[in-house]
């Protein structure tokens, strides 16, 4: 566990006893300040480590900036605190000051006796993750079938960023050094352009040539990846280092022979053995460039596993999986499915959505493919307006 989880999980402690004791005896007593004081010193040693702090709530546990902490109590028991009152996430900015963690604290007492509401301030936001599941699981596809000719017509990935991107992959391929840094600039492009055009207007690139392939789709679910990071509430490097991840996420791939990855018929039992290695193989190659986030890292290894563990390659024992491998697994599924291959023809929209929902729990986190579905259908139904 790194200093800032360990920093913001004492805070969080401090929190809590601090408003038990508020609802006991009162804001005033000795014991509430002290605690109080604690959280504040705790939470803004933290922001001096980065600039802000995203809790969000995925069923009952507690994210710490896209991070799942080892299992405490404590933690626990703020997620309980947190969804009881329909908070989905919360933000921590830089700049915290005392006087918001002593309203913080009086808010979470005062509910506890008369359910008060949360309100933010300046520098702590309150935010609700959408996973309603509304009319028939949270999505329907139209009923005259829209999506059934593949992709959604979005927008083209910029010939720049698709080009850089195709320099860095072909480096690898003739075993010369990654630079990450290409990778970082065009993540940073989709980020921006998320937030001047919104996720109504993705920047999604679609397939033009079986050469681009590779390329395109780990833009795609960079940008998916992005779209689900930022509806929870993730901000920050940890949003930079999802998208990373994302671009990198099937890097093993380059190791494993292209006629294997391009084969039209079915796979041989020894093809897919060795197809089947690409995780590891990608994340061992990753683990020896420099820069590397170790969170593309851990999705190179994991984005295959699946959520019950079904997946390649075996889980260890007790082992659990990280928040962005999750949200990797649904976005590399979906655009593999909308994307025409040289063994099959895209799939329409309304048989990936009701595949997605008949995974749910299987493969794909229940939660985030719910969430995923409602980012889908916010997409579909801004494009039909406009």
């Amino acid at each position: 566990m790194d200093s800032e989880s360990l920093i913001i999980q004492e805070s969080i402690r401090s929190l809590l006893s601090a408003t038990a004791n508020a609802a006991l005896y009162t804001m005033g007593h000795p014991q509430v300040a002290r605690l109080a004081e604690s959280a504040f010193k705790g939470i803004s040693a933290a922001l001096g480590i980065s600039r802000q702090i995203s809790l969000t709530v995925i069923e009952d546990e507690l994210i710490i900036n896209g991070e799942p902490p080892s299992f405490s109590l404590f933690m626990n028991r703020f997620a309980e605190v947190l969804k009881s009152r329909g908070v989905g996430h919360v933000k921590f900015i830089e700049g915290l000051e005392r006087e918001e963690i002593t309203t913080l604290i009086a808010a979470l007492a005062s509910q506890e006796m008369g359910r008060a509401a949360l309100t933010s301030s300046e520098h702590i936001r309150f935010g609700q993750v959408e996973l309603s599941e509304g009319s028939g699981g949270g999505y329907a596809a139209s009923p005259d079938g829209d999506g059934a000719q593949g992709p959604i017509p979005l927008q083209d990935m910029p010939a720049e960023e698709l080009a850089r991107f195709t320099e860095i992959y072909r480096a690898l391929k003739k075993k010369q050094k990654m630079k990450v840094t290409g990778i970082v600039e065009i993540v940073s492009g989709f980020i921006t352009a998320f937030r001047q055009e919104g996720e109504s207007r993705l920047v999604m690139a679609t397939m033009r040539s079986d050469e681009e392939y590779t390329f395109t789709h780990s833009a795609n679910v960079c940008i998916l990846n992005l779209a689900q990071a930022m509806s929870l509430g993730i901000e920050g490097q940890m949003l930079h280092d999802i998208g990373i991840a994302a671009m990198l996420h099937d890097i093993g791939k380059l190791f494993i022979p292209e006629e294997i990855l391009i084969k039209k018929d079915k796979l041989t039992p020894q093809e897919f053995k060795l197809l089947e290695e690409h995780p590891v193989r990608g994340a061992r190659h990753l683990l020896e460039v420099p820069g590397v986030p170790r969170l593309a890292v851990v999705t190179a290894y994991e984005h295959h596993m699946k959520y019950d563990f079904s997946g390649y390659p075996a889980a260890p024992e007790g082992g659990r999986l990280n928040l962005c491998s999750q949200i990797t697994m649904i976005s590399d599924f979906f655009d593999a499915m909308r994307t025409r291959r040289p063994y099959r023809a895209p799939v329409d929209l309304r048989t990936i959505v009701g595949q997605i929902m008949d995974r749910s729990g299987s493969d794909f986190h229940p939660l985030l493919a719910r969430n995923f579905l409602n980012i889908l259908k916010r997409m579909v139904d801004a494009r039909r307006s406009s």
